[in-house]
């Protein structure tokens, strides 16, 4: 094997930084183009050591809840559904999934000739033997959860992936013992031929007839090889993947007549021989994935693979009804998006179905077809023409190629397509796994057995600027076996748990954290924040009862002991550090200092505060109070604050308050929106506002930001509701002024520290912009591109600006909601890092300022001024600021990846996370089905001072400690 074809992992990092400079690091709305998953190196740097590890060049590490709890039932899923087809396809029984519309996927296929066809159904010796060659990636969705999802079959072909599983590197081959097993078990089980050593093997008449294809093959395979001038008298077993067509005559024959088994089963390989596709890869070099995948049903990736909808579009025109297997035409789809109702631990494809017509939801910017949160979905989607020939290829395209294809489709017709979610990546590679997964029908009974697990395939790299199907990087998966792992996922009763798998996840991310922060104890406190468990529980009884969930004594004892090592004892609780800021937030002066400013936020003169507005439909301008955008002027007022600030504290000329600007660019024409429209026409752009408080070292910075746009009004909206269909921003008191309220607040306290000379970096506060729908953390992408690019610069006016392009970010907290305690679940918040290692080191900061604003409470509310003071109340008229109130103690729960109720994913939060940027979400305990959340009673009433004013204080903190440390 050519070793410059296969130079390992460290390959894929080769041309670090890849994405500096103007333009060079797209990032388009999720809800426009869901992009793929940034693994291994993230495109901020960090290397994740739990995919690659430095002592091993060529392997991919694939974490135990992946295979069992998606990958292997995943496997079999979909395996059962396209054994079924090539059954019937073996059987002689007509179908239509593999044929095609007229059967064209066989005309002229090599693994399907006449001759093969004309026997399907009387080969009564044929046991279906297939090695289903699959290609699978990493892929992410609305929710942000990162699934394993099936592409279809192998693009690299059978042979390729069948042949590689026998190695672990490019010149290391598995055990002999194992290779000789997994022939034998199949012989077995499918034929009942008994072979226990290789000389047995060769006189049961196993033999390989190789293509002349350049794979090379293992070296146990030397004593079996035959090829077309070999006599084929005493083979019983012929190993081949070469196209039924190509086989020697004297195979045929004793393959009709029962004296030969061909393993594969040859029909199983039609989907790498049909014309149709053959063609359409000349346009689409990934065409060879499809036909497999077509043969499997759509599959939210819940318990399993994620499978995306693929089939046939058809619009009716006069004249191209002809020769349509209406069985393969599917012209709805279902919709979901990033704010529905639903936790990312449930399957939204089961509840609350939204299907529309598929035309619609590919191109359709109509105001009815986007709803509140949908775009056309055009960008994740390939299209071809009945004759199979490109149309879109989504992720590639720009606004002329997509209106171009909405014109055709628009004339009827029928059309092929598949939704695609892009491949994971590392940098400017994407990565498959082509895996085989083993499949045939018993000798005894005849139920077909899958085998997942017997052979793992290799992965692939394609340099994405150019796809080299030829020559891509190679490496090899190498599944983690952890016998604490594997216990925590089987042998734990999950019927006591609040949601599937909370024990063992649990469980895991003590375990997992623990390695990721250098192998040593995790403190107590920190610890028993990381999980969930009853709430009237310590972790020490929740430890405790650990065996009680095992499925036997000695289990229990074995996962409890190995949770124990992981924890500190609770003997050896640190001692907490000293408050750096709580002798500012802690007074009522904060408090109401931080009322007031959401009240002006939320209930002044500001009142279209969404991105899009105003709206051009009859229906909202009826309903608007006026006819502008009111965001350019609360940029403004919001300047001219953090200006202020900076004037009183003698900062002029140290600190400086700007703006980021930019442009509202999409590959969609949105004329109904009329910030979008205004953006084209010249009139207005968009900026997120940045302060930069300087500390010692001017190339580090810790960003503390929130977002301050609000949202549309469902209850205005939904006429399920009572609504009329006008789209009129919300308050937004909580979501999200009680946050930007409190940046105005940490303004002052950190310009203090600088002038004093306690920062070590350098603060910036950012004002993000665009958070809400349509925009969709418009803001936040538009800052982390400049991040990633290089190209961060902050202008302080028309003339002036400050490169900030060299800084560093040594830590993100974005607020979203601090401002709501959570009526039946109190005094909680979150406290959610992003998949980095430094986003977990942050949130420890964060925990920390929690533990001391929690022990400081008791000696404060001591206080003459709160001695008497009873818990908080809220306003009941939105005007009138709530009595003092006894400080709160909160629980930040350290809501990791294992955390299903982490709410990362519906905020800004998730596109620092998804390119590496250290990041933690401090939000409430964000109930989903609560209002008071993009409606109209996202008002002052929906306020707890005494909460929201303890939790800004705890933010205000965690930054401090971030910046001061060093």
């Amino acid at each position: 094997m050519d070793n410059k074809l296969s130079a390992g992992w460290r390959k894929l990092l080769e041309g670090f930084p890849w994405f500096e400079g103007e333009g060079n690091f797209p990032l388009p709305a999720y809800s426009e183009f869901m992009p793929p998953p940034r693994v291994g190196c993230s495109p901020y740097g960090e290397v994740d050591s739990s995919t690659f590890r430095s002592k091993d060049e060529y392997g991919w590490y694939i974490p135990e809840l992946e295979e069992e709890l998606e990958l292997k039932p995943g496997l079999e899923h979909i395996s059962k559904q396209i054994m079924h087809y090539i059954e019937k396809l073996g059987k002689g029984i007509t179908e239509y999934h593999i044929s095609g519309h007229g059967k064209q996927n066989l005309i002229d296929n090599p693994y399907w000739p006449p001759e093969l066809a004309e026997q399907a159904g009387k080969l009564e010796h044929e046991r279906f033997v297939a090695f289903l060659s699959l290609a699978l990636s990493r892929t992410q969705d609305d929710k942000g959860r990162v699934r394993w999802t099936l592409f279809g079959g192998s693009e690299q072909g059978p042979e390729n992936t069948f042949w590689k599983s026998f190695y672990t590197s490019p010149t290391n081959e598995i055990a002999e013992k194992e290779s000789l097993s997994f022939i034998a078990s199949i012989l077995k089980d499918a034929y009942s031929e008994i072979v226990d050593d290789w000389a047995m093997l060769k006189n049961a008449g196993f033999r390989i007839l190789p293509s002349d294809s350049s794979t090379p093959l293992p070296k146990w395979t030397g004593d079996f090889i035959v090829n077309n001038q070999s006599s084929y008298d005493e083979v019983r077993y012929l190993l081949t993947f070469l196209p039924f067509s190509n086989l020697p005559d004297a195979v045929k024959q004793l393959y009709f007549s029962g004296r030969l088994a061909l393993l594969p089963f040859p029909g199983s390989l039609v989907f790498w021989g049909m014309p149709t596709y053959r063609n359409l890869r000349y346009e689409l070099p990934m065409a060879m994935q499809i036909p497999l995948l077509k043969l499997v049903s759509r599959h939210s990736g819940h318990g399993g693979l994620r499978v995306p909808q693929s089939g046939w579009l058809h619009e009716p025109r006069p004249g191209n009804h002809n020769d349509i297997q209406h069985d393969l035409v599917n012209n709805t789809y279902h919709r979901t998006h990033r704010w529905q109702r639903v936790h990312v631990h449930e399957d939204e494809l089961l509840s609350h179905p939204r299907v529309a017509n598929l035309n619609k939801v590919l191109f359709s910017t109509e105001l009815d077809s986007m709803g509140l949160y949908d775009k056309p979905m055009v960008k994740n989607c390939q299209i071809w023409t009945r004759d199979f020939k490109l149309l879109i290829d989504g992720p590639k395209a720009n606004a002329h190629a997509i209106a171009k294809a909405e014109i055709t489709l628009g004339k009827g017709g029928l059309f092929g397509y598949r939704f695609i979610f892009p491949a994971m990546r590392v940098g400017k590679h994407e990565v498959y796994w082509h895996r085989p997964v083993v499949a045939y029908n018993l000798q005894e009974t005849g139920e077909t057995k899958i085998l997942s697990e017997s052979l793992l395939g290799y992965m692939v790299a394609y340099d994405t600027n150019s796809t080299d199907i030829a020559n891509p990087i190679e490496l090899w998966p190498r599944l983690l076996r952890r016998k604490t792992h594997l216990t925590a996922i089987h042998d734990i009763n999950c019927k006591h748990d609040h949601y599937h798998h909370q024990t063992a996840f649990n469980i895991i991310n003590l375990l997992d954290h623990s390695e990721k922060l250098d192998c040593k104890p995790l403190p107590y406190d920190f610890a028993r924040h990381l999980i969930r468990y009853g709430k009237h529980a310590s972790l020490d009884q929740w430890i405790a009862d650990l065996p009680n969930h095992a499925k036997d004594p000695e289990t229990g004892k074995f996962l409890k002991d190995a949770v124990e090592k992981v924890i500190e004892p609770v003997v050896k609780a640190r001692a907490l550090p000293y408050a750096l800021t709580y002798e500012q937030t802690a007074k009522r002066e904060f408090e109401e200092a931080w009322w007031i400013d959401i009240y002006y936020l939320a209930h002044g003169k500001f009142i279209n505060k969404d991105n899009a507005d105003c709206i051009h439909d009859e229906v909202t301008i009826k309903q608007s109070p006026h006819h502008h955008r009111d965001l350019e002027q609360l940029g403004d007022y919001l300047i001219s604050r953090h200006r202020e600030a900076i004037r009183k504290e003698g900062m002029e000329g140290k600190a400086f308050c700007g703006e980021l600007p930019f442009g509202w660019k999409t590959d969609f024409a949105f004329d109904v929106f009329g910030g979008w429209k205004r953006n084209h026409e010249g009139h207005t752009y968009e900026r997120n506002i940045l302060v930069v408080i300087p500390g010692k070292n001017r190339k580090e910075a810790v960003v503390m930001g929130d977002h301050y746009d609000t949202a549309y009004m469902e209850d205005i909206y939904d006429k399920d509701r009572g609504g009329t269909g006008a789209r009129i921003s919300a308050n937004g008191a909580d979501d999200n002024y009680s946050a930007t309220s409190t940046l105005l607040q940490a303004a002052s306290i950190f310009l203090k520290m600088s002038k004093q000379n306690k920062l070590e970096r350098d603060i910036w506060l950012i004002h993000l912009t665009g958070e809400e729908f349509p925009s969709d953390c418009m803001g936040a992408r538009n800052f982390c591109k400049a991040i990633i690019e290089k190209t961060l610069k902050l202008h302080l006016d028309k003339d002036n600006t400050i490169d900030l392009s060299e800084t560093k970010i040594v830590g993100a907290f974005v607020m979203d909601m601090i401002g709501h305690n959570r009526d039946n679940a109190k005094d909680i918040f979150q406290i959610s890092p992003g998949k980095s290692l430094q986003s977990l080191k942050i949130a420890q900061q964060a925990h920390i300022a929690n533990m001391i604003w929690n022990v400081s409470t008791h000696d404060w509310n001591r206080n003459p001024q709160r001695l008497n003071s009873t818990r908080g109340k809220r306003s009941t008229d939105d005007k009138t600021m709530p009595e003092i109130a006894r400080h709160l103690p909160l629980n930040g729960e350290v809501r990791t990846k294992f955390d299903p109720f982490s709410s990362i994913y519906n905020t800004d939060g998730q596109i620092f996370s998804d390119l590496g940027l250290p990041i933690v979400l401090f939000m409430e305990n964000y109930d989903l089905h609560r209002t008071g959340y993009h409606d109209t009673k996202d008002t002052m009433d929906n306020i707890d001072l005494d909460y929201g004013a303890a939790l800004a204080a705890i933010c205000i903190e965690t930054v401090a400690r971030v910046a001061v440390n060093e």
